[in-house]
């Protein structure tokens, strides 16, 4: 059951008593247990019905007992843990010399409590009684990072949803630009369409104008100066963001640029280069900057450009380099190009 189902259920008024959201993206697990925590109850209902905890600051037996009270002047009552995570969940059997309650309450849940469990940042382990009850008796929704091959589309429908259209170089630039992390994504692509007339294409223009990104001096500038083996563009950009550093950390650069060439590696090892963007998963679009790296960089100095890359990102941690970033940067272009 995807967020957006679980969702159009509560939307439904369709609850289950038990709600275990967990996983590595902490995006879709805010998404669905924000919207419970505004959304169930009313403003009157919250006052006496909604009980909202964190894992650090309480413990299984304090949501139990919030979790077993009646709702007063309501069908329903909503508990929420979150940082569920940090929780001291204790034993996890269910020994009948020793009650456990959390199983106890989790075998047989209150109908008008519902109960949510916000786990962030790691999979619940799928061997416990205490999974398997919530699995048996209420909802488990399983919260999965995205390969960085799947965030361009992510953007492209979460712009959708938002009646907005985005082309396919500017939701790249976006991907690349802003990594994996969907909460940043969502929020930068938020304050971006408030800039923007809904239904209107979103270009690479906007993004430019509005995330910050300089129009001739970025990391994907850079890219394109590097699979042309321009000195001269090359050592402009780097000058720029060695002028401006907090706008293009290293560690930024470094990332984008060593996702790039391990593509090029790949698209080396690719036999079928009529499916080379398949292959690589990335947008027909810019399969051509692949295929002209590619003849740029053969495969023996592509290895190297990856080694020289891992160096560096050393380098920038200060490990056996006292030099600056900007100093690092240079070394770095001139033996990419040389």
């Amino acid at each position: 059951m995807s967020a957006h189902d679980i969702i159009k259920d509560l939307k439904n008024r369709k609850f289950k008593p038990l709600y275990l959201l967990h996983g590595e993206e902490p995006y879709y697990i805010d998404l669905i247990g924000n919207y419970i925590e505004r959304n169930v109850l009313s403003d009157a209902e919250k006052g006496f019905n909604q009980t909202v905890l964190y894992g650090k600051d309480t413990d299984v037996m304090t949501a139990i007992n919030a979790a077993k009270r009646y709702p007063m002047m309501s069908d329903y009552q909503v508990v929420m843990v979150k940082e569920a995570q940090d929780m001291k969940w204790g034993r996890d059997d269910d020994d009948k010399k020793s009650i456990n309650p959390l199983l106890a309450y989790l075998e047989a849940p209150l109908p008008s409590t519902i109960l949510v469990f916000c786990y962030k940042y790691g999979k619940f382990d799928k061997r416990k009684k205490t999974y398997k009850a919530i699995e048996k008796n209420g909802l488990i929704f399983e919260s999965a990072g995205l390969y960085d091959n799947k965030i361009p589309g992510w953007i492209e429908e979460y712009i959708s949803d938002k009646k907005y259209k985005v082309n396919p170089q500017a939701s790249a630039m976006l991907a690349e630009y802003l990594g994996n992390d969907l909460s940043k994504i969502a929020n930068e692509l938020d304050k971006l369409m408030l800039n923007i007339p809904q239904g209107q294409e979103i270009s690479l223009k906007d993004i430019q104008d509005n995330i910050g990104i300089s129009k001739e001096y970025n990391v994907f500038e850079l890219q394109s100066a590097l699979i042309r083996k321009d000195p001269y563009k090359v050592n402009q950009i780097v000058n720029y963001f060695e002028a401006n550093p907090k706008a293009n950390p290293i560690v930024l650069v470094l990332g984008n640029l060593n996702n790039f060439f391990s593509k090029v590696l790949a698209y080396h090892y690719v036999r079928d280069k009529a499916n080379a963007a398949k292959e690589l998963g990335v947008s027909p679009y810019f399969l051509k900057d692949y295929e002209q790296a590619a003849r740029g960089y053969n495969l023996a100095k592509t290895f190297q450009v990856i080694s020289y890359l891992r160096e560096y990102d050393l380098k920038s941690k200060g490990l056996d380099s006292n030099t600056g970033h900007g100093g690092l940067m240079k070394e770095l272009v001139y033996k990419i190009m040389h």
